[in-house]
Protein backbone atom coordinates (compact mmCIF):
# COMPACT_ATOMS: atom_id res chain seq x y z
CA UNK A 1 0.00 0.00 0.00
CA UNK A 2 2.69 2.41 0.57
CA UNK A 3 4.31 2.26 -3.00
CA UNK A 4 0.38 3.37 -4.25
CA UNK A 5 0.34 5.94 -2.26
CA UNK A 6 4.16 7.07 -2.84
CA UNK A 7 3.09 7.46 -6.45
CA UNK A 8 0.11 9.43 -5.56
CA UNK A 9 2.44 11.54 -3.60
CA UNK A 10 4.77 12.10 -6.84
CA UNK A 11 2.27 13.50 -8.85
CA UNK A 12 0.98 15.62 -5.96
CA UNK A 13 4.02 16.95 -4.35
CA UNK A 14 3.62 19.49 -2.01
CA UNK A 15 6.73 21.62 -3.58
CA UNK A 16 4.18 21.79 -7.06
CA UNK A 17 0.97 22.49 -5.32
CA UNK A 18 1.26 26.36 -5.34
CA UNK A 19 1.56 26.38 -8.72
CA UNK A 20 -1.35 24.62 -9.35
CA UNK A 21 -3.01 27.81 -7.67
CA UNK A 22 -0.97 30.91 -8.09
CA UNK A 23 -1.67 33.86 -6.65
CA UNK A 24 -3.10 37.10 -9.09
CA UNK A 25 -0.22 39.08 -7.56
CA UNK A 26 3.70 38.84 -5.77
CA UNK A 27 1.86 39.74 -2.42
CA UNK A 28 3.29 36.84 0.13
CA UNK A 29 0.93 34.48 1.68
CA UNK A 30 -1.47 35.53 3.93
CA UNK A 31 -1.36 34.62 7.65
CA UNK A 32 -1.96 31.15 8.62
CA UNK A 33 -1.42 28.64 11.59
CA UNK A 34 -1.89 25.70 11.00
CA UNK A 35 -2.59 23.17 14.16
CA UNK A 36 -1.83 19.48 14.79
CA UNK A 37 -2.91 17.83 18.30
CA UNK A 38 -3.22 14.48 20.29
CA UNK A 39 -6.91 14.24 21.21
CA UNK A 40 -7.62 15.30 24.37
CA UNK A 41 -4.77 18.04 24.27
CA UNK A 42 -6.84 20.82 23.81
CA UNK A 43 -6.59 21.89 19.96
CA UNK A 44 -10.23 22.82 19.23
CA UNK A 45 -10.84 24.96 21.81
CA UNK A 46 -7.37 26.43 22.47
CA UNK A 47 -8.19 27.13 18.30
CA UNK A 48 -10.76 29.69 18.71
CA UNK A 49 -9.31 31.13 21.43
CA UNK A 50 -6.56 32.31 19.30
CA UNK A 51 -9.03 33.22 16.28
CA UNK A 52 -11.37 35.04 19.20
CA UNK A 53 -8.47 36.74 20.06
CA UNK A 54 -6.67 37.39 16.54
CA UNK A 55 -10.13 39.18 15.66
CA UNK A 56 -11.78 39.33 11.88
CA UNK A 57 -10.92 38.10 9.12
CA UNK A 58 -9.29 35.23 11.69
CA UNK A 59 -11.05 32.01 11.59
CA UNK A 60 -11.16 28.35 12.54
CA UNK A 61 -11.36 25.45 9.81
CA UNK A 62 -11.84 22.12 11.38
CA UNK A 63 -15.43 20.06 10.43
CA UNK A 64 -15.94 22.72 8.02
CA UNK A 65 -13.22 21.40 5.58
CA UNK A 66 -15.58 18.25 5.56
CA UNK A 67 -18.56 20.18 4.78
CA UNK A 68 -16.23 21.55 1.67
CA UNK A 69 -14.99 18.14 0.56
CA UNK A 70 -18.27 16.77 0.61
CA UNK A 71 -20.10 19.89 -1.44
CA UNK A 72 -16.37 19.81 -4.30
CA UNK A 73 -16.97 15.98 -4.40
CA UNK A 74 -20.70 15.80 -4.53
CA UNK A 75 -21.40 12.87 -1.98
CA UNK A 76 -22.63 13.28 1.09
CA UNK A 77 -20.88 14.31 4.32
CA UNK A 78 -21.01 11.21 6.07
CA UNK A 79 -18.99 9.29 2.87
CA UNK A 80 -16.43 11.93 3.27
CA UNK A 81 -16.30 11.15 7.17
CA UNK A 82 -15.20 8.03 6.27
CA UNK A 83 -12.31 8.72 5.38
CA UNK A 84 -11.24 11.89 6.92
CA UNK A 85 -8.07 12.18 9.52
CA UNK A 86 -8.56 7.75 9.23
CA UNK A 87 -7.19 5.31 6.76
CA UNK A 88 -9.33 2.81 4.82
CA UNK A 89 -6.86 -0.53 3.67
CA UNK A 90 -6.27 -0.64 0.05
CA UNK A 91 -7.65 -4.54 -0.08
CA UNK A 92 -11.14 -3.02 1.85
CA UNK A 93 -11.18 -0.09 -0.91
CA UNK A 94 -10.97 -2.76 -3.65
CA UNK A 95 -13.44 -5.26 -2.24
CA UNK A 96 -15.92 -2.18 -1.70
CA UNK A 97 -15.44 -0.71 -5.08
CA UNK A 98 -16.47 -4.52 -6.47
CA UNK A 99 -19.57 -4.27 -4.57
CA UNK A 100 -20.54 -0.86 -6.15
CA UNK A 101 -19.86 0.95 -2.58
CA UNK A 102 -20.12 4.80 -3.26
CA UNK A 103 -17.14 6.37 -1.32
CA UNK A 104 -14.19 8.50 -1.52
CA UNK A 105 -11.17 6.65 -1.21
CA UNK A 106 -7.94 8.33 -0.08
CA UNK A 107 -6.64 9.23 -3.11
CA UNK A 108 -9.48 10.85 -4.02
CA UNK A 109 -9.79 12.41 -0.72
CA UNK A 110 -6.42 13.77 -1.07
CA UNK A 111 -6.98 15.70 -4.27
CA UNK A 112 -10.45 17.27 -3.01
CA UNK A 113 -8.74 18.27 0.46
CA UNK A 114 -5.69 20.19 -1.53
CA UNK A 115 -8.52 22.03 -3.29
CA UNK A 116 -10.33 23.14 -0.60
CA UNK A 117 -6.87 24.02 1.49
CA UNK A 118 -5.54 25.55 -1.43
CA UNK A 119 -8.24 27.99 -1.26
CA UNK A 120 -8.52 28.63 2.79
CA UNK A 121 -4.33 29.04 2.04
CA UNK A 122 -5.34 31.53 -0.52
CA UNK A 123 -7.45 34.05 1.28
CA UNK A 124 -5.49 33.22 4.69
CA UNK A 125 -6.46 34.85 8.24
CA UNK A 126 -7.07 30.67 9.19
CA UNK A 127 -6.80 29.06 11.93
CA UNK A 128 -6.35 25.34 10.35
CA UNK A 129 -7.09 22.38 12.92
CA UNK A 130 -5.81 19.17 11.60
CA UNK A 131 -5.59 17.39 8.16
CA UNK A 132 -1.64 17.21 7.78
CA UNK A 133 -2.09 21.30 6.63
CA UNK A 134 1.45 22.21 8.16
CA UNK A 135 2.91 20.14 5.32
CA UNK A 136 1.30 22.25 2.60
CA UNK A 137 1.90 25.48 3.83
CA UNK A 138 5.48 25.96 4.33
CA UNK A 139 5.25 29.52 5.86
CA UNK A 140 2.33 29.21 7.87
CA UNK A 141 2.84 28.71 12.01
CA UNK A 142 3.68 24.95 12.26
CA UNK A 143 1.61 24.21 15.68
CA UNK A 144 1.40 20.87 17.65
CA UNK A 145 -0.25 20.06 20.58
CA UNK A 146 0.26 16.97 22.98
CA UNK A 147 -0.62 16.63 26.41
CA UNK A 148 0.04 13.71 29.16
CA UNK A 149 -2.01 10.77 29.08
CA UNK A 150 -3.52 11.23 32.24
CA UNK A 151 -4.69 14.44 31.38
CA UNK A 152 -5.87 13.31 28.02
CA UNK A 153 -7.76 10.73 29.64
CA UNK A 154 -9.91 13.14 31.96
CA UNK A 155 -10.30 15.56 29.33
CA UNK A 156 -11.98 12.86 26.75
CA UNK A 157 -14.24 11.50 30.18
CA UNK A 158 -15.18 14.96 30.42
CA UNK A 159 -16.07 16.53 27.38
CA UNK A 160 -16.89 13.34 25.55
CA UNK A 161 -19.06 12.06 28.51
CA UNK A 162 -17.46 8.11 28.69
CA UNK A 163 -15.65 5.99 31.21
CA UNK A 164 -12.06 6.09 31.56
CA UNK A 165 -11.66 2.37 29.66
CA UNK A 166 -13.72 4.09 26.57
CA UNK A 167 -11.78 7.69 26.89
CA UNK A 168 -8.35 4.99 26.46
CA UNK A 169 -9.67 3.25 23.67
CA UNK A 170 -10.65 6.47 21.50
CA UNK A 171 -7.18 7.98 22.03
CA UNK A 172 -5.33 5.01 21.91
CA UNK A 173 -7.57 4.68 18.42
CA UNK A 174 -6.77 8.80 17.88
CA UNK A 175 -3.28 8.77 17.42
CA UNK A 176 -3.29 5.32 15.24
CA UNK A 177 -5.35 6.98 12.90
CA UNK A 178 -4.10 10.48 12.29
CA UNK A 179 -0.77 8.78 12.35
CA UNK A 180 -1.71 6.53 9.65
CA UNK A 181 -3.32 9.44 8.13
CA UNK A 182 -0.47 11.56 7.41
CA UNK A 183 1.66 8.47 6.65
CA UNK A 184 -0.35 7.52 3.64
CA UNK A 185 -0.99 11.03 2.37
CA UNK A 186 2.17 13.18 3.24
CA UNK A 187 5.03 9.71 4.17
CA UNK A 188 5.82 11.73 7.13
CA UNK A 189 5.23 10.63 11.02
CA UNK A 190 3.55 13.83 13.01
CA UNK A 191 4.71 13.18 16.52
CA UNK A 192 8.71 14.74 15.00
CA UNK A 193 9.03 17.99 16.42
CA UNK A 194 11.13 19.40 13.19
CA UNK A 195 8.12 19.66 11.59
CA UNK A 196 6.37 22.60 13.42
CA UNK A 197 7.65 25.92 14.83
CA UNK A 198 6.26 24.96 18.40
CA UNK A 199 5.11 22.05 20.23
CA UNK A 200 3.27 22.79 23.19
CA UNK A 201 2.03 20.54 26.02
CA UNK A 202 -1.07 21.05 27.80
CA UNK A 203 -1.62 19.95 31.07
CA UNK A 204 -2.01 20.92 34.59
CA UNK A 205 0.80 23.91 34.67
CA UNK A 206 -0.56 24.77 31.09
CA UNK A 207 -3.79 25.60 30.52
CA UNK A 208 -5.60 26.22 26.91
CA UNK A 209 -5.49 29.66 27.35
CA UNK A 210 -2.01 29.51 28.39
CA UNK A 211 -1.28 27.70 25.23
CA UNK A 212 -2.87 30.43 23.17
CA UNK A 213 -1.15 32.84 24.51
CA UNK A 214 2.04 31.78 23.87
CA UNK A 215 0.77 30.70 19.94
CA UNK A 216 -0.77 34.29 19.60
CA UNK A 217 2.87 36.11 20.86
CA UNK A 218 4.35 34.05 18.39
CA UNK A 219 1.94 34.51 15.77
CA UNK A 220 2.13 38.30 16.11
CA UNK A 221 6.02 38.32 16.16
CA UNK A 222 5.77 35.77 12.68
CA UNK A 223 3.30 37.87 11.13
CA UNK A 224 4.04 41.15 12.29
CA UNK A 225 0.35 41.65 13.54
CA UNK A 226 -0.10 44.65 16.60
Amino acid sequence: MKKIFELINKNLEASALFHMFPRKDESPQPPLITISREKGSGGRPIAYLIAKALGKPWNVFHQNIVDDIAKESDLKRELVEEVDEKEIPFAEQIVDNMMGKNYMNLSSYYKHLINVLAAIGHHGYAVIIGRGANFLFPNALKVRLIAEMEYRIKGVMKYEKVTRKEAIRLIESSDEKRANFTRSLFLHNPIKAHHYDLVIRTGEHLSCEDAADIILFAAKKRFNIK
